[in-house]
């Protein structure tokens, strides 16, 4: 019998690169979040919405957002307009997409009267689905946003 040296195999050696890929994994997850919700940011205009119950959310595929705010300025898709400019630039909407909804924001400190002349010139426009968005009444016992 000869008793020979016993060759020892090498256990796994340490691993001295950083994994990338579950980085890359959130990272890719962080910019779909953020391509999602960027458009839902992108009204810079700061109102104090009414709030009501049965508010509904969503939007329809043909809509158009229409901003009274605290001074009774008008914003058509976050552009300002005066009142000639706004009716001519709906006359233009409802010649060519005339079932196109209205989204109608107003700040709640906007006199009535204001809103009855935008709403005037978008029905004499010839778009007659006028949509009011509100903020949802909070549940009873919920805190209070500013």
């Amino acid at each position: 019998m000869s008793f020979g040296r016993l060759e020892r195999t090498q256990g796994p050696q340490p691993m001295s690169d950083i994994n990338m890929t579950p980085l890359v994994d959130v990272m890719l997850v962080l910019v779909v979040i953020f391509i999602l919700t960027a458009p839902l940011m992108a009204s810079s205009i700061r109102l104090d919405l009414p709030r009501a119950e049965g508010t509904a959310a969503g939007a329809p595929a043909k809509a158009l957002t229409l901003v009274v705010d605290r001074t009774g300025q008008a914003f058509l898709d976050d552009q300002p307009l005066a009142q000639a400019a706004l009716a001519e630039r709906l006359q233009r909407i409802g010649a060519t997409a005339p079932d196109t909804e209205v989204q109608l924001r107003a700040d709640a400190a906007v006199p009535y009267g204001r809103i009855v002349e935008v709403m005037g010139a978008a029905h004499a426009a010839g778009l007659q689905r006028i949509g009011f968005v509100a903020e949802p009444q909070p549940a009873p016992g919920a805190p209070k946003t500013p």
